[in-house]
């Protein structure tokens, strides 16, 4: 893979700031946000009036714990503008949620939201080897979900040329890799394996591809699922955060320099980790709930967002903004089984390890009396085809998540092709347990 660190001069001067600087800028947006959200938007000034606080309290940084959660549940309580902080002639766009978890919320953009978005998405592609010129293969779906528009415009404003085919047609979209020769592709990781699927269904080396950058978001992803783009495509892998409540793609992003964990742009979210169960603020590096204040949006105000996202600060590395660690799970999609947390993501690593074995994968639970169960859906790969092989992939990998995850679970092996594709975000989970 080619060296693709920044060249002196290519990083915006806020990248570089020092954390006094970052934190001074903060402080004076966050007080603009607050009460712009405060004046102009009906739901924040009565929780704010519940809570007991006035923007005016805001001193210090550390003062914003005393201002209380935005949840998903708000949004949608107030279905479809009711949390709108500009009349909503002022909006420029409406995006909603994807609505993988339940029913989509919506969001408004203001004109400067939309150029603010666009700027932190030129600015995640540029941080992970992205310059203007190349030719971007965008295949986030378009449409409300904010993911293929996102990168639409950040691809334009760093000054790239864009291919917005979208998700689905996969077949199409490997045509045009071959006959476009893009240098990079904005795509979730679980879709991009199946376009790796189908480069191999067509001989087409995926090595040989014109791709340098792979730039993968909208669902959790391990290291392990990196290792495996990056060695199939001679590419490199970065991750991309971001949720429509916040603003959509680009809220945080890896730099290809380093992998290390994903810098939140600090100078437009503000980020916090506190106790999922008790709200607390816990110091950086240590796991819990990440939470997130919009300090310069205008459409929709954001302050304190519970994302239900599980990760940890950390201090900047490649950039002096903070880091945060790739998603290990959502609090409100791990699944108990039997006394014991489990999220997909770990069981994606167990599979990962497992010759024969290919990573597409669902998880099924079930019930059996008073005892849940757990069965994992998986593929073989063409070259273990053999029905003595696939048994022993399937004890290899049971082997694995009952001495590491620290479950038992049935394990199902399909011929290449047998779990359903996803050519959006993956359905990891099928709960076919009775509702209580």
């Amino acid at each position: 893979m080619e060296d693709l660190s920044p060249r002196p001069g290519e990083l915006e001067a806020i990248e570089t700031a020092s954390r006094d600087e970052i934190s001074a800028l903060q402080l004076q947006r966050m007080k603009w946000s607050l009460t712009h959200a405060y004046e102009n938007s009906p739901f924040y000034r009565q929780r704010f009036d519940e809570a007991g606080v006035h923007p005016s309290d805001l001193k210090t940084l550390s003062d914003l714990a005393k201002f209380p959660f935005t949840t998903k549940k708000d949004l949608r309580d107030t279905y479809p503008f009711g949390m709108f902080a500009v009349p909503r002639e002022k909006l420029a766009r409406i995006h909603a949620s994807s609505g993988t978890t339940g029913k989509p919320t919506v969001v408004g953009y203001t004109k400067n939201d939309i150029d603010t978005w666009a700027t932190v998405v030129a600015r995640s592609i540029r941080a992970s080897g992205g310059r203007a010129g190349d030719i971007v293969h965008v295949a986030y779906g378009y449409g409300l979900f904010t993911g293929g528009l996102g990168a639409h415009y950040g691809a334009e404003k760093l000054g790239c040329t864009v291919v917005p085919i979208s998700g689905g047609m996969t077949e199409r979209q490997v045509t045009l890799m071959q006959d476009f020769k893009p240098r990079i592709i904005m795509v979730t990781p679980s879709y991009m394996l199946s376009i790796l699927d189908e480069f191999r269904r067509h001989g087409i080396d995926p090595r040989e591809s014109s791709l340098a950058v792979g730039i993968f978001g909208a669902e959790p992803w391990t290291n392990a699922m990196r290792e495996e783009i990056e060695q199939a495509f001679d590419m490199h892998a970065v991750d991309i955060y971001g949720l429509s409540e916040v603003m959509g793609p680009g809220v945080a992003n890896e730099c290809v320099e380093t992998k290390d964990g994903l810098h939140i742009w600090e100078d437009h979210f503000y980020p916090e980790i506190i106790h999922p169960e008790t709200g607390e603020v816990l110091p950086d590096g240590e796991i819990g709930e990440l939470v997130f204040t919009t300090l310069t949006k205008e459409g929709l105000p954001i302050i304190r967002y519970r994302t239900r996202d599980l990760t940890r600060l950390l201090p900047g590395t490649a950039r002096s903004m903070r880091r945060m660690e790739k998603i290990t799970g959502r609090s409100d999609d791990m699944m108990i089984l039997r006394g014991v947390n489990v999220f997909p993501t770990q069981i994606e690593e167990q599979i990962l390890k497992c010759r024969g074995l290919a990573p597409h994968f669902q998880i099924e639970l079930s019930r059996a009396g008073r005892m849940d169960n757990m069965t994992v859906h998986v593929e073989c790969t063409v070259e273990m085809a053999d029905e003595g092989a696939r048994a022993g992939s399937a004890k290899e990998l049971a082997h694995h998540i009952k001495s590491i995850v620290g479950v038992s679970t049935k394990i199902t092996v399909h011929e290449p092709g047998g779990v359903a594709r996803s050519e959006g975000k993956a359905k990891r989970v099928v709960d076919n347990r009775p509702k209580e």
